[in-house]
């Protein structure tokens, strides 16, 4: 298990880099989640709504069929995918709007790429009836439309980023500046374990439960740990959050799967810690896609929600303990396994979820003996569909 140090730290990445503005509102969110995560009421009312609500526990579905055509994986998919608005971001919107409620917040704002956080987000402030806006990319608004127009259904104000490369770092700047303009009564929902302390901490305790859940069903299944993990990676949340439970099982062996877009060797990806750097973005050093001159570089996925030039601390740490492995997968490699799951399973994934499906082929060439494998599914494939030529 990690914990972030004083300061917020995991090992050197982590941190606050904000405004002077945002420090109060950070240590008053601070303050509060680490007494309502220990509070027995505020973990009761949690468990509710993620089993009553969000329909949890997912199942860890034995991929048979899938298992058979890598022959030497026996693959596990853990079915994110299966929860109320299709991916694991309710996970995180629950906890977090309930910590907002709790303070008093009576706004809640977000930013979304592919849109399943802006779902998650607008579905449960909608639940307990309050205000909220979300920002999004032209860009993202193009290409996820299905997504804008369940959020304009759940009450939720979209609004539109036409700034930088209109995508999630830049709706990701523009919630920052609402949030120091309205900090009284706006809480600020980040979808991943980006950001500054204590989102990353925050959103890795609300997503840990998919972790927990695995852990526990594989040993019912198995009798035995998993040897492999895998999972997509653009800020990180479904993985961590997947990997957090088997953080002291040495011989679980961990892989996070970023987006290559059009070529790690391209200026067209997404592959922030197979390729990028140390650096600072949305009040966070943790890896980063930059130039020489330490300016953020616009990066390139298929897949909106893995659209982005930076990731969580905690995950840059995982690398730089080596306790996780970063690979990558393209564009082709990911559209190609998305068909792959849906022939043979009947289970449309998301964009984002199928470059850990492709990861699947170039493990099993490495592998020398049939290796047991779960795989996070975290979210369908609906909102992708208009973008495939099929």
């Amino acid at each position: 298990m990690t914990l972030p140090n004083k300061t917020g730290h995991f090992g050197e990445f982590g941190g606050r880099f904000v405004p002077e503005t945002l420090i109060a509102a950070l240590d008053e969110l601070e303050k509060n989640f680490k007494k309502l995560k220990s509070d027995k009421k505020f973990k009761e009312e949690l468990h509710f709504y993620l089993t009553e609500y969000a329909g949890r526990p997912t199942n860890l579905y034995f991929a048979k069929r899938l298992s058979r055509h890598f022959k030497k994986l026996k693959v596990y998919l853990k079915r994110e995918d299966m929860l109320h608005t299709g991916a694991h971001k309710i996970n995180n919107t629950v906890g977090q709007i309930l910590v907002a409620k709790h303070m008093g917040k009576t706004r809640i704002i977000a930013e979304t790429g592919a849109g399943q956080h802006g779902v998650a987000t607008a579905t449960v402030a909608a639940l307990f009836g309050l205000k909220c806006r979300v920002y999004m990319g032209t860009e993202d608004i193009e290409r996820q439309a299905l997504n804008v127009y369940r959020m304009k259904l759940l009450g939720a104000e979209v609004f539109p980023v036409h700034a930088g490369s209109r995508t999630l770092k830049d709706a990701m700047n523009e919630a920052i500046r609402d949030w120091v303009t309205n900090v009284r009564d706006t809480f600020y929902v980040i979808g991943s374990v980006a950001g500054p302390h204590p989102y990353p901490f925050m959103v890795r305790e609300f997503q840990s439960v998919i972790g927990r859940e695995a852990r526990r069903q594989i040993l019912a299944k198995e009798k035995k740990l998993p040897d492999y993990l895998v999972a997509c990676v653009g800020g990180g949340s479904n993985a961590m959050g997947l990997f957090h439970a088997f953080f002291n099982d040495k011989k679980v062996k961990m892989i996070g799967v970023e987006a290559a877009g059009l070529g790690i060797n391209t200026k067209h990806h997404s592959a922030t810690l197979t390729q990028g750097s140390i650096g600072v973005l949305h009040g966070s050093k943790s890896g980063l896609l930059q130039d020489n001159d330490g300016q953020v570089e616009i990066a390139h996925s298929i897949a909106a929600g893995l659209d982005y030039p930076g990731v969580g601390p905690e995950h840059a740490y995982y690398k730089s303990i080596g306790r996780a492995q970063y690979v990558s997968i393209n564009d082709k490699e990911a559209l190609k396994a998305l068909r792959l799951l849906s022939e043979l399973e009947g289970i449309i994934p998301a964009l984002e979820s199928s470059h850990a499906i492709s990861y699947l082929e170039k493990l099993a060439r490495k592998v020398k003996s049939r290796s047991l494998v779960i795989v996070c599914l975290s979210g369908r494939g609906d909102k992708d569909m208009a973008q495939l030529k099929i």
